[in-house]
């Protein structure tokens, strides 16, 4: 249980932590676009911002995915 917080900890600090300087880096960005949803579109957002929140997403969910918090009783 203690390797699995610890493993929790570090994938959501390091994860965090690529997001702020995502959000230092594309301060000056211009190219900008829109996300069609299903149902709406969003606002303007710069094309950088855009793929990188999705490859730290991804990162984020496939660092959970190895975690087992419950384990099966023998």
């Amino acid at each position: 249980m203690f390797f699995e917080l610890k493993k929790f900890l570090f994938n959501t600090s390091l994860n965090i932590t690529f997001f702020l300087m995502l959000i230092i880096g594309i301060q000056n960005s211009s190219n900008k676009a829109k996300i069609n949803l299903l149902i709406n579109e969003t606002i303007q957002l710069p094309i950088s911002f855009i793929i990188g929140t999705s490859f730290i997403s991804g990162s984020m969910l496939g660092g959970f995915i190895t975690l087992n918090f419950f384990k099966r009783s023998k």
